[in-house]
Formats: structure tokens, C-alpha cells, sequence
């Protein structure tokens, strides 16, 4: 293997927790560098489906050492509510390691989150209320609490005894709610900080030291390309950088670490919460995309919230694949195509304002209110009478189903080389070698509607 980062493209729900499961096998450290517990994966491995907020799926492999990197923001209920469902179940997971140096969700992020996102009103940005922002807001302006404050009962409650006089002005005051006591806040964290001390480390000398052993490290990243605070659909993003150079400050490692940078993406587009979504569907092409009443159903893990779904969008596809620098893109949920008699995809954008057509995303902040998706229609494989889930190579897929692939990656220049066709981990096709390719292999022509 080598050093990889895996990212999504699209704004979240990718599908980034399987193929983490599936390289993960080769990698003997897996690093978890930006999110908090807005995050949501589910992997479903050995017959059991497992969901993960904050610990690197990763852990399901035995002997894996599985980190959270600074970048990220630590809930200590949340994590430590993880670590003893997977204790329960049998998991090992005595390979989680903690960075020091990442930031921790206190009670009054969340309350703050919750409190702020009400006052929007029509203006909300569909936060998912774990009080993320206000977590990595306090970070920015240097008030926040470490790993390492919260296993110091001493350097906690110092720290406590400043943040919650302040926070309760703005509880109060702005808000109209009810203050924090600083002593029960403390007897509640410092209790989680005891339990968590034995798995917080200095990751990224670790992930220094794995390195020049030359040892295999992936980098995960949460959320998606399109939720980046400073490359997504801001102000409707999230607080971190999950795009691929996130995972350097993330992570605590210096550019060179990294040899690959895979994106995930699904067949098809799909959005929790609020803010554009210019490939939205309604109707009855929108059930079967939104498989709903099967395993597939889009709600969001973390959020409980049904997705919006749409065709998918090529042109914020080549702005993914150029903010992170892909090198490959893996497809996930092909199979939900299964049931269309014909499938679209925007290739391009037409201006409203101006009948100009664009192909890439322009910079203009409020572009996606004027863009309306120019479609190419592609032939369905429902009248092939051939389920995409039941393969297990290339030479199992429909043939409708190897084109649609075929035409992907002519419009994106650029190779797909996982294809996952349904959620188990036997679902999956490798095309060709994610880590090291490309071989091509696929050779099927384009059969448009």
C-alpha cells in the first residue's frame, strides 16, 4: 500500500466508511484528521452492521492502529459511548489512539449550536446540532479545551472556572437560557477524561515515527469536498476542511506523507440539510434514488434526516477532483440505478442570468441560484432484466451498467477504480489498483437515451 487519503466529492454521504473498511484491510494505521460527531459512516462487515461517529471504522480489523488526529473535535460522551458498544460486541479496541492537541465539545457548543441555529430562522444552515461549529469556533479564538485539559483535572477546572461565566452571559442574555454550573460541568467531564486518558498520545509523532518504518497509513477524512469551510457551498458547509489538505494540518504530517488521494462518490447526488442543490430530482425517479423502504434508504447516519437526491453533477465533480488533487474516483450505490429506464447527468451548467454555459464551478459565491444543469440521457439496464448487485467483477455488470462507468470517467477525466454495488463488503468491484494504478480495463462503448 502507501500513504493515501480518501475524501469525499460530493457534499457528504458518500459511501467514504466501505471503501475506508475496504483499504483498511492493507493499512496498518488508519487516522481519522477533521469532523467531529456530525459525522456518520456505516459499514456493514460479518453479517452486522456497525455505525461510527468519531472512531476510524478501521477498528472492525484486528491489530489496526486507529487514530483521531488534532483536526478533529471529540465528544466525550459520544466517543466513549462508541468504545463500549464496540467493547460489547466483541471489537478489539485497544489500537485507538487520541490526539492530545484535538479540541473537545463541551456542553455549551451544544447548547450554543442548538440556540443559534433557532435565531436563523429561514436563514438556518441544517447544522446537525452536536455543536461542531461552536467547538471549532472556540478553537480559532484560542478558548477552547484540549484532549489534554480534559485528562488534567487541575487544568480543567481552570479553564472551566473562565469559559462557562463567559458562555453564561451569552446563554442568558442572548439566548434566554439557563446558566452552567461550573462544578456539576466539571464532575461530569472530568470522569470522562479519566476513562479516556489511557488512549490519548501524541499521534502525530506516532504517525511520524510509522512513517519513516514505512508502514501504510490512510487518512480519513469526514463529510465532503462540497461541505469544506473554505471550498464548499459556504455559509450552507461545515466547520472543518475535509478536503484532501486537511489531512496535513489535520493529521499533523507534511505534504510529502502523502502518495494517493482517492474520491469517493456515489452514481447519483445527494445533500442532508440546507443549501443549493442544482441536480435535485422529485418524483418517481427520486424514490428509487432515494431507495426508500430498503436497506439502501438514504437517511443521514448522524442526523436521522431522509436525503435529498438528484442525478449526478459532473461539473462539481471536476471541482472536487481539482481542489483535492484525485487521483481516482471510487463509485458507490450503482446498484440503486438498477430500476431506471434512463439515467441523467448534468455535464454542464447554463447561466440564467446570461445563457453562458460553464463546464467548471466559477468562483462566484451565489453562481448555483442562476445554474441550471444541462442533462445528457444515458440508457438505463432495467430492461437487461440484470441486477448490478448480484456482480462480483466487471464481466458481471449489465452492460447499461459498465457504460454508465465508461461514460463517467470520459466526462471526468479521470479513472474509476472501485465500483461498489451494493452495502456489504463482498459488493465490491475493484476495476483496478486503487493504490497503485492505473491498468485500465474497462472497455465498453456509450449508449445514450
Amino acid at each position: 500500500m502507501a500513504n493515501v487519503v480518501i475524501v469525499g466529492a460530493q457534499w457528504g454521504d458518500e459511501g467514504k466508511a466501505k471503501v475506508v473498511d475496504l483499504l483498511s484491510k492493507n493499512a496498518d494505521y488508519i487516522v481519522r484528521y477533521q469532523g467531529g460527531s456530525n459525522a456518520g459512516h456505516t459499514v456493514n462487515a460479518n453479517g452486522e452492521k456497525y455505525k461510527f461517529h468519531l472512531i476510524p471504522s478501521g477498528i472492525l480489523y484486528p491489530g489496526k492502529v486507529c487514530m483521531i488526529g488534532s483536526g478533529t473535535v471529540i465528544d466525550p460522551k459520544v466517543i466513549l459511548s462508541e468504545m463500549d458498544h464496540l467493547t460489547e460486541r466483541g471489537v478489539d479496541i485497544s489500537g485507538l489512539q487520541i490526539s492530545a492537541s484535538a479540541h473537545v465539545t463541551m456542553p455549551y457548543h451544544i447548547i450554543i449550536d442548538k440556540a443559534q441555529e433557532e435565531l436563523r430562522g429561514s436563514k438556518k444552515i441544517g447544522t446537525t446540532a452536536r455543536g461542531i461549529g461552536p467547538t471549532y469556533a472556540d478553537k480559532s479564538a484560542r478558548n477552547g479545551i484540549r484532549m489534554q485539559d480534559l485528562i488534567d483535572p487541575t487544568e480543567l477546572l481552570d479553564k472551566l472556572r473562565f469559559l462557562i461565566p463567559e458562555k453564561n452571559i451569552m446563554l442568558e442574555r442572548l439566548f434566554g437560557l439557563e446558566p452552567l454550573e461550573v462544578e456539576t460541568v466539571f464532575q461530569e467531564y472530568v470522569a470522562y477524561g479519566q476513562r479516556l486518558r489511557p488512549f490519548v498520545f501524541d499521534t502525530a509523532a506516532i504517525i511520524w515515527e510509522a512513517d519513516k518504518k514505512r508502514k501504510n497509513i490512510l487518512f480519513e477524512g469526514a463529510q465532503g469536498t462540497l461541505l469544506d469551510l473554505d471550498h464548499g457551498t459556504y455559509p450552507y458547509v461545515t466547520s472543518s476542511n475535509p478536503v484532501a489538505g486537511g489531512a496535513c494540518i489535520g493529521a499533523g504530517i507534511g505534504p510529502n506523507f502523502i502518495d494517493r488521494v482517492i474520491g469517493i462518490t456515489k452514481a447519483f447526488t445527494t445533500r442532508v440539510g440546507e443549501g443549493p442543490f442544482p441536480t435535485e430530482i422529485s418524483g418517481k425517479d427520486a424514490k428509487i434514488l432515494r431507495a426508500e423502504g430498503t436497506a439502501w434508504e438514504e437517511i443521514g447516519t448522524t442526523t436521522g434526516r431522509a436525503r435529498r437526491v438528484g442525478w449526478l453533477d459532473a461539473v462539481l465533480l471536476r471541482y472536487a477532483i481539482r481542489i483535492n488533487g484525485l487521483d481516482c474516483l471510487a463509485l458507490t450505490k450503482l446498484d440503486v440505478l438498477d430500476g431506471l429506464d434512463a439515467i441523467y447527468v448534468c455535464n454542464s451548467y447554463k447561466d440564467l442570468r446570461n445563457g453562458k454555459t460553464y463546464y467548471e464551478l466559477p468562483p462566484e459565491s451565489n453562481f448555483l441560484k442562476y445554474a441550471q444543469p444541462q442533462y445528457v440521457g444515458l440508457m438505463g439496464w432495467k430492461h437487461e432484466g440484470k441486477s448490478s448487485a448480484e456482480a462480483r467483477s466487471v464481466e458481471d455488470l449489465p452492460k447499461g451498467a459498465l457504460s454508465y462507468v465508461k461514460y463517467l470517467e470520459k466526462i471526468l477525466e479521470i479513472p474509476i477504480t472501485i465500483v461498489s454495488v451494493g452495502p456489504s463488503r463482498e459488493q465490491t468491484i475493484v476495476l483496478e489498483d486503487p493504490i497503485h494504478g492505473p491498468k485500465r480495463v474497462l472497455e465498453s462503448e456509450v449508449v445514450t437515451a
